[in-house]
């Protein structure tokens, strides 16, 4: 069975598209009720990952509304939670007494055994239009595109990405998750802004990942949703202790990337910005088979790695490559690499590129895709 699998309206005849695509995300996700003034021509696109218990989809559709009314409810319900995050246009959820618009970057939870009333708009301001809506969340349908496809004919479309999890695999007391139902989520800082990352990042490769990643991508997933949650309930506290562990290992491989050019970046920066000792940083690194320093290090290599091999970065010396990824000391640097990938940086740069003006994909001898830190 692939782990992902993908749909689009476009290889069909116009009269059929949105009759396939109310089918399709009803037997894919959850069965909704959906209306839309766009059926003539309805252009969408689906892009499902199967990881087990969890789910994550990415759409692009036009404008559309969408319902689930208590009688699909008692018919089906997988008794989950579903996450939408707005890429494109804005989605509004009325659902247990609350009625709330989303807009791009931001994100709604809603229960998929609770009724809902959903909208879908290309212009967030008029989600909840009569005709736009796919509930966003009715995440069935709704649960916009990301990465999604074919623009609609003429028309703006709404595209997000939407991911489903069962609510017993949720760490928290329902009843505080309940509080945060047709709520607006950030997405753009913090816990929130490491959930919305790692899901656009998760859909942007998702043909790169296996069928025995799905397991391991299912539980950060969670992890990390649990985080949100919590951080909005102020009880992280009551979140698990292995996943207040991975959330902050997340969360520091994060601040390391987003930093990576600062030669001042040190296992003692990182502890600090993260209110922890240098001494339960370094645990929280060696529980993964790491250290800080090390993974400081590969993955500056690993950028001047890649840079040095890019074409578009040629006329760029080779000490300027390394001092935009932190490493401002040539003589380090050049036994660093070395150490790491078999040759001096400059030696590997000749022989990247030559490769690639002949039009081939090889390493250089002793070069490795990872390097040896």
């Amino acid at each position: 069975m692939t782990m992902v699998t993908e749909f689009r309206t476009s290889a069909l005849p116009a009269a059929e598209r949105f009759d396939f695509w109310y089918g399709m995300v009803n037997d894919a996700i959850v069965p909704n009720r959906l209306r839309s003034d766009h059926t003539p021509d309805f252009r969408a696109r689906l892009r499902l990952m199967d990881l087990g218990a969890v789910q994550v989809s990415a759409l692009r559709y036009p404008p559309l509304e969408t319902y689930r009314p208590a009688k699909l409810i008692r018919r089906s319900d997988p008794e989950s939670y579903q996450l939408m995050l707005n890429l494109r246009g804005g989605h509004r959820i009325r659902q247990g007494g609350h009625d709330t618009t989303g807009s791009a970057g931001e994100m709604l939870l809603y229960d998929t055994s609770r009724p809902w009333h959903g909208w879908a708009e290309a212009d967030a301001g008029t989600a909840g239009s009569a005709v736009s809506a796919v509930s966003a969340v009715s995440a069935v349908s709704a649960v916009s595109a990301v990465s999604a496809v074919s623009a609609v004919s003429a028309v703006s479309a709404v595209s997000g990405i939407m991911v489903q999890v069962p609510r017993a695999l949720l760490p928290l007391p329902q009843d505080g998750v309940r509080s945060l139902i047709a709520t607006r989520l950030p997405g753009g800082q913090g816990v929130g802004g490491l959930l919305a990352g790692f899901l656009k990042q998760l859909v942007d490769h998702a043909g790169s990942y296996t069928p025995a990643d799905a397991a391991r991508l299912a539980t950060i997933m969670v992890d990390l949703l649990a985080a949100v949650c919590a951080h909005h309930l102020e009880a992280e506290r009551l979140l698990p202790l292995e996943t207040q562990h991975h959330t902050l290992f997340l969360r520091t491989r994060a601040f390391i990337e987003h930093h990576l050019a600062d030669p001042e970046l040190t296992p003692a920066a990182v502890a600090a910005a993260h209110n922890v000792s240098t001494r339960q940083l370094y645990r929280l690194f060696q529980a993964k088979g790491l250290t800080v320093a090390g993974w400081i290090r590969r993955r500056r290599l690993e950028n001047c790695h890649r840079d040095l091999a890019d074409p578009r970065h040629r006329h760029r010396p080779v000490q300027a490559v390394a001092s935009r990824w932190g490493l401002t000391d040539k003589a380090h640097f050049s036994r660093l690499f070395r150490a790491a990938y078999g040759m001096p940086p400059g030696d590997y740069r000749r022989v990247a590129q030559n490769a690639g003006r002949e039009g081939t994909e090889r390493q250089p001898d002793g070069a490795h895709d990872q390097p040896r830190c």
